[in-house]
């Protein structure tokens, strides 16, 4: 995708402080993972298509006995070019010497400016440098291009290795769910069920939780972002799950609802089945050159139906749907791109219209209703009630396939899971 006379540059993703002198568990870039797979911070990947299969280089610490004892051990430039192929390899404490060079020439810099602060600043400094001897002959870039934009292209259409990797963050977050379903009883805490989960995710091999666990019981499940996790599970209240893992960095995006005790209400039934027939209908709308808002739109008219079918809301479905009344229910989208990212990368839009489905893209099918227990524009049956389905989806060269259906979502089913010995 390059041109000629080019250059592509992508820092590695910081070490972020999580107070004072310690740090989050290390998250690599995802563009940087991405095109290098090289795992280490203080890294800088550069691809140069100089050569007919282009050159690929990186900078990286080097191998340090003192500060491996502590840290744990680097790959170091010898590593990066046995382990990570690459061409050539240097110290990062070389860039300053060796980069300049590489930049000065190139007619285009392919790079993610506002992404790192800091590497910015340094970037330009390096490119101030070129210009300030332009009278001496040196030649400074001309243009700078956001990579992003080509590598989140490439990043919405995975390959048969990226699916397999995504199948098995799936597996892992499934297991999971189905877990937290056999164990969850009235008298438990949010956070006893969350450890239930993501004790799941560590044992089977997950890197990690792909995102903050919700686990919201009763009204909490009203709450769409809800991290608390600190409430008491109560008998007769539903329990709203969303979970997922993070796989050899892949994600998954499971959201489930049940009832806490086993035993769905009749008010609880209701609303779940909407939401279910809402997931069932939008999936099976899923194919490649169908647009992305088809799910979204077939989502909508069912659960504004199903609201009406009870007397939530009154009127006509198409007058309800064109003002916006489901929004007080059903306030976000069907779903979003899935992949390295939880809420991975790639535009929705082309010229601001709806882009089509293409095979290998993966989306999550997330439809729901949400009653606020304050809503008293409703029945009183009806308020607190948060239910919530969410599954991963492939679209294949034929339709679609579900990645995370051995989670179950039948009502039946979930009962049949959750039976008390």
């Amino acid at each position: 995708m390059m041109e000629p006379r080019s250059i592509a540059i992508v820092a590695s993703g910081p070490k972020r402080v999580r107070s004072k002198d310690t740090f989050y568990a290390y998250k690599q870039d995802t563009t940087f993972s991405y095109l290098s797979g090289f795992p280490e911070p203080q890294s800088v990947l550069v691809l140069i298509p100089d050569r007919k299969q282009g050159q690929f280089i990186l900078f990286c610490q080097e191998k340090d006995r003192s500060r491996e004892i502590w840290d744990g051990s680097l790959h170091g430039p010898e590593g990066a070019c046995h382990y990570f192929e690459a061409d050539d390899a240097f110290p990062i404490t070389d860039i300053d010497d060796i980069l300049p060079g590489m930049l000065e020439g190139r007619d285009r810099v392919y790079y993610g400016i506002g992404k790192d602060t800091e590497f910015d600043n340094r970037l330009m400094g390096w490119v101030n440098d070129i210009r300030a001897r332009r009278r001496k002959g040196a030649m400074p870039p001309g243009e700078f291009i956001d990579i992003d934009h080509f590598v989140n292209e490439m990043r919405l259409i995975k390959t048969s290795i990226e699916l397999k990797l995504m199948k098995n963050a799936s597996s892992i977050s499934a297991s999971a769910h189905r877990r937290a379903m056999r164990v969850a009883r009235p008298g438990m805490y949010e956070y006893q069920l969350q450890a239930e989960i993501e004790h799941e995710f560590l044992y089977q091999g997950a890197t990690s939780p792909a995102y903050t666990t919700i686990v919201g019981g009763g009204k909490n499940a009203c709450v769409l972002h809800y991290i608390k996790n600190q409430d008491l599970l109560l008998d007769g209240d539903l329990v709203l799950v969303d979970a997922g893992c993070e796989y050899r960095n892949y994600c998954a995006d499971i959201t489930r609802t049940f009832p806490v005790n086993g035993r769905f209400t009749e008010s609880q039934a209701s609303i779940y089945d909407i939401v279910l027939e809402a997931q069932t209908e939008a999936i099976k709308s899923l194919a490649p050159g169908k647009p992305y808002n088809t799910a979204n739109d077939v989502t909508i008219k069912t659960i504004t139906q199903g609201l009406v079918d009870l007397g939530i809301l009154s009127g006509d479905v198409s007058d309800l749907i064109e003002i916006g009344s489901y929004r007080d229910f059903y306030m976000h989208q069907s779903g979003h791109w899935l992949g390295m990212d939880v809420h991975d990368v790639g535009d929705y839009r082309l010229d601001q219209i709806w882009r089509d489905y293409e095979a290998g893209m993966v989306v999550t099918v997330e439809p729901g209703i949400y009653i606020s227990p304050d809503n008293l524009s409703v029945a009183e049956k009806w308020r607190g009630i948060g239910v919530r389905i969410e599954d991963n989806v492939v679209l294949t060269r034929n339709g679609c396939e579900c990645l995370t259906d051995s989670v179950p979502k039948r009502r039946v089913e979930i009962e049949k899971l959750m039976i008390r010995s």
